[in-house]
């Protein structure tokens, strides 16, 4: 495992950074809306136009990226105690199929909470995958009755609030 490293995204990472996430689209069973070449050009302009509220990092082997994880940074109110707040969230965590099982997803987890040390963010939330939560358990994450989740639906316009 001494050939892996984890490190933050550079601009070349991002058009293997789509096909990952292309993949795992695919792997879940579901139909992409766009062909491949169109979505990897939409993630790579995606995240220049995001790099200030989107961290990228990447496990690679040998240069080759072999997963993934995003951490969003959120600005939170201020409060009387500190002028300036923020949380993150962790997204698009995947690890490619045969390198599953080996430690590695737990790593890249390691290594996004401490980005978020790093970011001195106040928390970090991950919105997980079945198969995953005991990954993210191990990492230091834990449920918590006061985060709650809603869906909003799609309403009438006359719901709208005027601004």
């Amino acid at each position: 495992m001494d050939d892996v490293t984890i490190r933050l995204a550079t601009p070349a990472d991002l058009p293997a950074v789509a096909a990952l996430r292309w993949e795992w689209l695919r792997e879940n069973g579901d139909t992409p809306a766009v062909d491949r070449q169109e979505f990897a050009a939409h993630l790579v302009a995606w995240a220049k136009e995001n790099e200030e509220t989107h961290r990228c990092l990447v496990l690679a082997r040998h240069e080759v990226v072999i997963g993934m994880a995003w951490l969003a940074l959120v600005q939170r109110v201020p409060t009387p105690q500190a002028l300036s707040r923020r949380s993150g969230d962790v997204q698009c965590v995947y690890v490619i199929p045969g390198e599953r099982a080996s430690g590695l997803g737990g790593r890249l987890i390691d290594a996004v909470l401490a980005l978020a040390r790093e970011l001195r963010l106040e928390r970090v939330t991950v919105h997980s995958t079945f198969r995953a939560i005991s990954a993210y358990c191990r990492g230091g994450f834990a449920a918590s009755p006061r985060l709650l989740q809603a869906r909003p639906r799609l309403s009438d316009p006359a719901d709208t609030i005027a601004p």
